[in-house]
């Protein structure tokens, strides 16, 4: 079935683009593509090699009239779900472009998540200026705050209405946007002239259509400094195993792109593969080989593997997300079993790092990515 995946219009722009208007005119048309441009969702031929029509996307572009007018605009700002590095640089760049760049000088940021757009909000939002947010990229986090779970979406929107928000944008994961899709739908029922932007965020790497998420590199790289420590304990120690367990609840991107950027793990267990432990091609007959040839190894899991095994847990956090149970400890458990039946002597050092890999600032790579981001 076709899908739509048209961007909604709340209605005929007349404004005139205040970017038009600083002297970039003819570059900016430049990059403002013509409207039969479209990206394919799918790449699907047919007999004769001719792509088939389908889904596709629209590709973005300056327009030379907007709908709302800079002069009379509120904006706000809100970051949901688990921190990521870049999440500051991103509220940043949206401050200061609004400001600069469209001449919109109401903008307000949202604490801590949805929640702060309930019925009864933690705090009240706050006022966003160049001036509050000139520092914010150099440190890690939200100076938001954040939360998982949404309200319920009239609650929001009679919250936006209130505090006579025109455009929210959304910076989340797939459950933040899952939400905002909600809050579109209940401003769509009531035909209010209220726009709702989403960004994408996750470490994980995991949203749908996005090649990259923010915070990703970051994320990597803090990760393969906790692989190094596992590697130096390794071997420094007779028959040394480190034992790394990484983030990543549904997807292996941190683990499998920290190992690779490492290039001293031995095995990279990710949550796209069913964990093997037993028998001629299960990952305890190779640790045993590893290790009486060469004395040391280092493995890397991602949180979500291993749940074949496992299982889940029965539980979900408030963002609808499942809860693993701990593969990592489960490891360390079984791997020290395995080798004292088979009398083999070893030195374990299991190494979870956790939130600190989200919880620095973001790289310079990721920085750029963030600022450019926002901008678009």
């Amino acid at each position: 079935m076709m899908e739509n995946l048209t961007t909604e219009q709340l209605g005929i722009p007349e404004i005139s683009n205040p970017l038009f208007t600083k002297n970039h005119a003819e570059k900016l048309k430049e990059l403002t593509p013509k409207a039969e441009i479209r990206i394919l969702k799918d790449i699907t031929c047919d007999v004769n090699g001719q792509i088939k029509d389908g889904s596709c996307f629209e590709k973005a572009k300056i327009p030379e009239k907007i709908f709302f007018n800079p002069e009379h605009t509120h904006a706000a700002i809100v970051t949901c779900g688990g921190i990521c590095p870049g999440l500051n640089d991103v509220i940043r760049a949206l401050v200061l472009s609004l400001y600069h760049w469209y001449g919109v000088s109401q903008i307000s940021g949202i604490k801590f998540g949805y929640a702060g757009l309930s019925a009864n909000p933690p705090a009240e939002p706050i006022e966003l200026t160049p001036q509050k947010v000139s520092n914010i990229h150099n440190l890690g986090g939200t100076m938001l705050g954040s939360s998982r779970g949404c309200p319920p979406e009239d609650e929001i929107v009679d919250s936006l209405v209130k505090n006579k928000i025109d455009i929210l944008f959304c910076v989340g994961g797939d459950g933040t946007l899952r939400g905002a899709h909600e809050i579109f739908e209940a401003i769509k029922k009531r035909n209010l002239p209220i726009s709702i932007v989403g960004i994408p965020k996750t470490i994980d790497n995991d949203v749908s259509y996005v090649y990259r998420s923010f915070g990703f590199q970051t994320a990597v790289a803090e990760a393969k400094k906790a692989i190094n420590c596992a590697h130096v304990e390794a071997t420094s120690a007779y028959n040394g195993i480190g034992l790394v367990k990484l983030m990543g609840r549904d997807a292996g991107f941190i683990a499998a792109a920290s190992s690779i950027a490492s290039g001293d793990v031995n095995f990279c267990l990710i949550p796209e593969s069913n964990l093997v432990l037993h028998g001629k091609y299960g990952l305890f007959e190779a640790l045993k080989e590893r290790i009486l040839q060469r004395q040391h190894a280092v493995i890397a899991v991602a949180e979500g593997a291993g749940t074949d095994l496992i299982g889940a847990a029965n539980e979900t956090d408030a963002s609808g997300n499942k809860l693993h149970n701990d593969i990592g400890g489960f490891l360390k458990s079984e791997i020290a079993k395995a080798f004292k039946q088979w009398e083999i002597p070893v030195s374990l050092k299991y190494i979870d790092p956790s939130y600190i890999i989200r919880s620095v600032p973001a790289n310079s790579d990721d920085s750029i990515f963030c600022a450019d981001l926002a901008r678009a």
